[in-house]
């Protein structure tokens, strides 16, 4: 596998739209700690396969894939509720942002560039993230999963947040950390970058994306360079 091929925007960018989980916030690696001490406490085992196939995923597509491991019993909703309440737990600290993420959407800001984010998170969850990594205030739009019918992969995500932010998707550029996300923002017709974390880049994803890249700050400087 690859890891990284350079950027080739091509034309102008009126709007970014970015995931939330694993792209702006450092989220999954927390993510996959809850979730192994929630198993644990539910006497089911929480392995990497199935984690990493959880990543970028709708929460009703993880409940599948939950129920399809431990069984249909599985009370997916307590699962998915006590992984919250165990990463929202007192004193517990905002999840980290990650690198370049305030200078890129700040830098967006500032160049008058539409800021929006298409998550796969319900939206009460999503807003309190934003607000405690102080992100909220940088976002023209938020589209979550509470506000679509249907989830990533299917683009609906994306053509909202285009539609929302009121630019057309042709220039628009998606940055997505997941396969899943990756695949829903390329199906909307956004030029779409992947900043890979947990999951590396694979061929698929080469071919969707206009770019692979190591993180933000190597975008910031491409539309850095861009704007000059």
């Amino acid at each position: 596998m690859r890891a990284a091929h350079p950027l080739r925007l091509e034309g102008p960018v009126s709007a970014v739209v970015f995931d939330m989980d694993g792209t702006l916030l450092d989220t999954e690696v927390v993510y996959r700690e809850a979730m192994a001490v929630v198993s644990a406490r539910m006497g089911v085992a929480m392995d990497d396969a199935l984690h990493l196939s959880l990543i970028g995923q709708p929460g009703e597509v993880g409940d599948r894939l939950l129920r399809a491991a431990h069984g249909d019993a599985f009370d997916t909703a307590a699962f998915r509720d006590d992984v919250h309440a165990w990463f929202d737990a007192p004193g517990r600290t905002a999840a980290p942002l990650k690198p370049g993420a305030v200078e890129l959407l700040r830098h967006l800001r500032d160049r008058r560039i539409g800021v929006g984010l298409a998550t796969s998170t319900r939206r009460v969850i999503a807003l309190r993230r934003l607000e405690q990594a102080g992100l909220l205030g940088f976002m023209d739009h938020v589209v979550t999963r509470t506000d679509v019918t249907h989830g990533k992969p299917h683009p609906e995500s994306y053509l909202a947040a285009a539609a929302g932010l009121g630019v057309g998707v042709e220039h628009c550029l998606a940055v997505e950390d997941s396969y899943t996300g990756v695949r829903s923002a390329a199906a909307s017709g956004m030029r779409t970058v992947m900043v890979p974390d947990l999951l590396p880049a694979t061929e698929e994803m080469h071919g969707l994306c206009v770019g692979v890249v190591a993180d933000l700050t190597v975008l910031l400087a491409a539309l850095q360079a861009g704007a000059e």
